[in-house]
Parts: structure tokens; sequence; C-alpha cells
């Protein structure tokens, strides 16, 4: 396995702490950081790269500008991935003025410690999974999908080897948990997989990015959609 290094920036040092054993007990070598000047000055720092970025919005009142600042400073990293704590993000614009920064993600803070590497996994290993940039195709397909206790089905509108999107009028929140059970045409055993929110339009939708998905249920995802190319739909995750 190729050993990464992460750096994790959090206003809560216990929330870095978390982070970091579990990136640990994978042998990998976590960073922690609790402010903007100590995580500006490991980016200016072009002798120890960093792999992986994971930041808190909140280590200044203006989360943007910190994006926009970090960016400015790792010149020569210009390409780090950077996912955000979903508890740090404020609104849904402030979740498409990020997408235009180039944000990998989101991670949930409060997640279980035996969840965060399988959550961090794709953005650690992107060659290996290959997610937020697959290729999406257009399908209007029966789905049911649980959001806490609340059972719901819908209709699909997309599907990509990352996610799918989902017609709804009453979306849940933002970067909500939800569990998801489709059939795949011409595929005779459910896909199941927990997966997270990451768009919502109560005009069209949400969209949802796996998070836990079984690697047999996922091969036949990745199978479908090389079948099944259409780039052209807009609204797949």
């Amino acid at each position: 396995m190729t050993v990464k290094t992460v750096a994790v920036a959090a206003r809560q040092p216990e929330v870095g702490e978390r982070f970091a054993a579990a990136l640990l007990s994978a042998e990998h070598r976590p960073v922690t950081l609790v402010s903007t000047e100590s995580l500006v000055a490991r980016l200016g720092d072009d002798r120890n790269s960093i792999d992986l970025l994971i930041l808190d919005l909140r280590l200044e009142p203006r989360g943007l500008a910190l994006v926009e600042k970090i960016r400015a400073v790792a010149t020569e990293q210009a390409r780090l991935p950077i996912l955000v704590f979903s508890g740090s993000v404020a609104s849904t614009d402030e979740v498409r003025r990020l997408s235009t920064l180039g944000i990998a993600g989101y991670v949930n803070e409060h997640c279980a410690a035996q969840q965060i590497l399988p959550a961090l996994a794709p953005h650690l290993f992107p060659d290996s999974f290959n997610r937020r940039s697959s290729p999406r195709v257009t399908l209007g397909i029966p789905i049911a999908y649980r959001v806490g206790e609340s059972l719901n089905s819908a209709t699909t509108l997309g599907l990509s080897k990352g996610g799918v999107a989902i017609r709804t009028m009453t979306p849940p929140d933002l970067f909500s948990q939800v569990e998801v059970r489709f059939r795949l045409p011409g595929v005779k055993r459910e896909i199941e997989a927990a997966a997270r929110v990451t768009w919502t339009d109560a005009r069209v939708g949400m969209g949802l990015q796996f998070e836990r998905i079984d690697a047999t249920d996922q091969a036949a995802v990745d199978d479908f959609v090389d079948q099944h190319l259409d780039s052209s739909d807009p609204s797949a995750p």
C-alpha cells in the first residue's frame, strides 16, 4: 500500500486527533493543524508535500477566502485534493462556490472512527476509484432510499460510477446519509449502497455520492455505466 501524507486542519483538536488516529492505523502520515497560520506554513514547505488536505472552513470567519488562500499558497501542489468537513459549510450557495474552487468532496467530521478510512479511500487512491470524474448515464428506474427511519421510493435521473441522481420534490438536507437500493436493467441482484447527499434542488431532486458499496455491486454499476455511456446528462451526480 502507498503511504499518503494527509493534513487535517480542524478548529477542534479532538476532531483532528480522531482522524489522525484512523490514518495512523492504516500506516498513513497524518499532520494535524489547528490554525490558518500553521496550515499556510505547512503548505508553503515544498520539502514536505501533502497528498490530501481535510479542511475545516471555520478556521477563518470567511471559509471561501481560506480556500482561495490555500490555492494561492500551494503553488507547488496546484492539484492538491481538498476535502471539506461538511459541518463547516454554511449554505448550498457556499457548496456551489466551493465547486468552482476545485473541492474534491466532503466528509462528516462526526463520522464514526471505523467509517473514516472508507470515506477517505476514494480521495487517497483516486486511480483505484475514479468516481468523481466518471461518465454518467441517463437512467429512469425505481429506487428505494432510506433517510433515518423514513423509507421512500422514487425514480432515478442518472447514474455514474460514484453515485446516483434521484427525482424527488422533498430531498433531505445536504450531506444527509442515505441508504439506497435499486435494480439495474439486466442485473438480477439488487444494488445496495450507503451514500451522502451532495446536491439538492426542490425542482429536480438530489444527487448522492456512494460512500460504502459492496465490491460486487460496484462492479455491476461500473459495467452498466461503461455499456451505456451518455455524458450529456447534466442531472447525474
